[in-house]
């Protein structure tokens, strides 16, 4: 083969190759464009679910709050207290999880929004399960700093998730604080 055959060659599988990868991309940003109002409008919901079941009556978003532990995304304030969404990192990722704290600065829940900690063990923490229940209702009438067991504290850890349970007392810590700012 010569060289300009060769060059040809090269040239037409780059093109092809170009041609597929637009093609790709192309449908990838159609199905992007069509799921994304979907995905925020179930996010959305998701949330507003996380508030209503820590924050009896839901409330209304804050604009400002303090924040000195780079933890707390949103605040949501009513007559008879607030609900905090936290991002603490757990094993995996950042977990989302909200925070009810009423008035006097007990903790009155937490509902899990997102995580994708590992299945069995992590996980539990969100789980609509007896374990995850049990493990989340530790937390409801805290006032203080929570920490795990393990660490001298009161909250007992999900087996084998000592990092995920260790992010979830930090959101709530980071919730405290930030309520604790805003009386």
């Amino acid at each position: 083969m010569s060289q300009k055959n060769s060059a040809l060659y090269i040239l037409r599988l780059a093109l092809t190759l170009l041609a597929i990868t637009a093609a790709v991309a192309a449908a990838l940003a159609g199905v992007n464009a069509i799921t994304a109002p979907r995905i925020a409008q179930a996010n959305a919901l998701k949330t507003q679910q996380a508030i209503e079941a820590v924050l009896p009556g839901g409330g209304e978003p804050l604009d400002v709050f303090p924040d000195e532990t780079g933890l707390v995304s949103r605040v949501y304030a009513s007559d008879t207290g607030y609900a905090v969404e936290v991002t603490p990192t757990g094993f995996d990722n950042t977990i989302t999880m909200m925070v009810g704290v009423d008035k006097s600065g007990q903790v009155l829940g937490i509902d899990i929004i997102s995580h994708t900690e590992t299945a069995g063990l992590g996980a539990v923490s969100a789980a609509k399960t007896t374990a995850g229940e049990v493990f989340r209702g530790q937390f409801a009438g805290c006032s203080g700093e929570v920490s795990v067991a393990k660490d001298g504290g009161s909250i007992d850890a999900i087996t084998g998730a000592t990092i995920t349970s260790r992010a979830i007392c930090s959101g709530v810590n980071a919730a405290l604080a930030c309520v604790a700012g805003l009386n």
